[in-house]
């Protein structure tokens, strides 16, 4: 095991994070210029800027013959964003969503994780015809998020305006700066992307560990940097809807834009098509899914509780603790498997009480209202 392999994986992860913020900046303040609603520049401009990284990582995977890289790192995102990322936020301070766009996108990102399960679970495979449909749901959902940002009340985008400092008339010398910093960004990033995946591969085979793994832990992780900085940063400011709305927007990206552009560009970095191994299928998926779906109590209740955020953090835990221990064989694994199956029911259990008195309180709201 060289240190040079340690050297790179952390340099790697910097550049990845300096290239993701260049390029979040640069973007969203040339959106903000041309007119766009802040908004909506935080739930796509921001969103995709911050998953910049696992879209470099996943190409260069997929041209450097490690698919398995590629894949874990986007499923491996996704469960990252909603368990630790929100996780972490709603412990700083309980997350309270108003945005209505932001509620619309939970359900999206439900069925776009359905989706794509249901896409590999034909052949086992992204290929290059599912790539084209999940990049022409992103651009439908991109224009869709456009026209719905303008029935946005004014307290939501003057709350999303702070975070991009308000939108300015630009000149053109700060233009070619923002310009500039956009394309300092994707160089940062590819060059950050290159180091990450040759370093992680060394180090899993270093190891023994599997590609897909690496892919699903440290890579996805590290790819994930800019949500965690971006989100914790809304939650601090007070802007937790910018919070939820990049990681389910980030989480949106992942899924149609990352998985649909290495799908559809695969075939010309050397493979038929970004090809699935079976435990990701059986395992991990699945887990994304049940991941998208512990959201849906912030949809009716318009807020996650800091004992939620907790509980997230908890998840994330046992399943990367899971993902190691049946790695290495441990018979540990079997141990905690079971007291994962015995302790589910109690999850859903809470979850199902916290929607009954959700709904509950909702009902007497509606009440109120119509009796006055």
């Amino acid at each position: 095991m060289d240190i040079l392999t340690f050297a790179g994986l952390a340099a790697g992860f910097v550049l990845l994070v300096l290239g993701g913020e260049f390029l979040v900046r640069g973007a969203a303040w040339l959106a903000v210029s041309a007119g766009i609603s802040p908004l909506v520049v935080g739930l796509t401009v921001v969103a995709a800027g911050t998953s910049s990284p696992e879209l470099a990582v996943s190409v260069q995977a997929v041209a450097g013959g490690t698919g398995d890289v590629s894949v874990g790192n986007v499923i491996g995102s996704n469960i990252f964003n909603t368990l630790a990322v929100l996780g972490i936020c709603a412990v700083a301070a309980p997350l309270v969503v108003r945005s209505r766009v932001v509620r619309v996108d939970i359900p999206i990102m439900v069925g776009a994780s359905l989706l794509v399960v249901l896409l590999v679970a034909f052949d086992g495979a992204i290929n290059w015809y599912d790539g084209l449909i999940l990049v022409a749901l992103l651009v439908a959902y991109v224009f869709w998020t456009i026209r719905q940002s303008r029935m946005e009340s004014r307290t939501v985008n003057d709350e999303s305006v702070t975070e991009f400092d308000g939108a300015v008339a630009l000149d053109r010398r700060t233009i070619l700066i923002q310009v500039a910093l956009v394309l300092t960004g994707l160089g940062v990033l590819v060059l950050g992307a290159r180091l990450l995946v040759d370093s992680g591969v060394a180090l899993a085979r270093d190891l023994g560990v599997s590609d897909a793994v690496i892919g699903l832990t440290i890579i996805a992780v590290g790819t994930s940097l800019p949500e965690v900085a971006t989100s914790v940063i809304a939650t601090i400011r007070n802007q937790r809807d910018i919070a939820v709305g990049n990681v389910v927007g980030s989480n949106l990206f992942n899924l149609l834009g990352i998985l649909g552009v290495t799908g559809v560009v695969a075939p010309v970095l050397g493979a038929s098509s970004l090809a699935v191994i079976d435990t990701i299928i059986a395992f991990d998926m699945p887990v994304m899914v049940a991941t998208a779906l512990i959201c849906l109590p912030m949809l009716f209740k318009g807020r996650l509780d800091r004992w939620e955020g907790a509980l997230f953090l908890a998840a994330y835990t046992a399943y990367v603790v899971f993902l190691v221990l049946t790695e290495t064989g441990s018979g540990a694994s079997e141990t905690l498997a079971t007291a994962l199956l015995f302790s589910s029911p109690m999850v859903v259990a809470v979850i199902g009480w916290n929607l009954y008195q959700s709904l509950r309180i909702r009902v007497s709201r509606s009440g109120e209202t119509a009796s006055r």
